[in-house]
C-alpha cells in the first residue's frame, strides 16, 4: 500500500498569526506531516510569540535576504512551503525549486480583489464598496506574481447588509481555520504519497 513518506513544512507568516497556529495545531499530532520551521520578515510580528512557547525554529528575515539565492540554504531540509498571512512576493528561484509544492490563502474569491495590495481589511473594505453579495476564501499554488497561481480550492459567504469590514473579516477567518488545513494536508498527499 502506498505511504506518506514525511514530510516538513515551512510557514511563512507576516502578522497576528492566527492561521498559522490553527496550522500547526492541525498536524501536531500527524505523525507524517510535521512544521518544521517558521519563516518571518517583521520583527514585530504577533506569529513570533506565537511560535515561540513550541520549540519549533524561527528564522526572522529581511526582504533583500528572501531574494539573495543563499536563502534556499535555510529551506535545504523543507519539503512544502505555507504561506499564512505572508505579504512578500516568493522570488522565482525558490517557486522553481518548490514547484507546485507552496501553498497561499487568499481572503477573497480570486480572481476578484487580488493583486499585490489587495489583503486583509482592504480588501473586505473593496468587497462591501462594491456591493457584492458573496466573498469568501481561495486557496491556491504560488506562482511569480501575486495571487495569480492555479486555484485548489474556493469556498464563498455571504455578505449581508450589515457586515462591516470587521464583521465580514471574522467570517473569512471562520472559513480560513475550517478549510486551511484540510487543504494543505490533501495538497501534500496527492503530490508525495508514492
Amino acid at each position: 500500500m502506498s505511504q506518506l513518506k514525511f514530510i516538513r513544512i515551512a510557514i511563512f507568516a507576516s502578522g497576528s498569526g492566527t492561521n498559522a497556529i490553527n496550522i500547526y495545531n492541525y498536524f501536531k499530532e500527524n505523525e507524517n506531516i510535521k512544521i518544521s520551521m517558521l519563516f518571518t520578515n517583521k520583527d514585530t510580528a504577533g506569529v513570533i510569540d506565537r511560535f515561540k512557547e513550541l520549540n519549533i525554529p524561527i528564522l526572522k528575515f529581511e526582504k533583500r535576504e528572501l531574494n539573495s539565492i543563499q536563502f534556499l540554504d535555510h529551506l535545504e531540509n523543507i519539503d512544502f512551503i505555507v504561506l499564512a498571512g505572508f505579504l512578500l512576493l516568493i522570488p522565482i528561484f525558490i517557486i522553481e525549486k518548490f514547484s507546485n509544492r507552496i501553498i497561499n490563502i487568499h481572503p477573497s474569491l480570486l480572481p476578484a480583489y487580488g493583486g499585490k495590495k489587495m489583503y486583509g481589511d482592504k480588501i473586505h473594505e473593496a468587497v462591501i464598496a462594491a456591493k457584492e453579495k458573496y466573498t469568501g476564501i481561495t486557496i491556491h499554488l504560488v506562482n511569480g506574481e501575486y495571487d495569480k497561481g492555479a486555484i485548489l480550492f474556493q469556498e464563498k459567504v455571504f455578505i449581508s447588509i450589515d457586515d462591516t469590514p470587521i464583521s465580514l473579516a471574522y467570517k473569512i477567518h471562520q472559513l480560513e481555520y475550517n478549510w486551511y488545513p484540510s487543504i494543505i494536508e490533501k495538497t501534500i498527499r496527492e503530490i508525495f504519497i508514492c
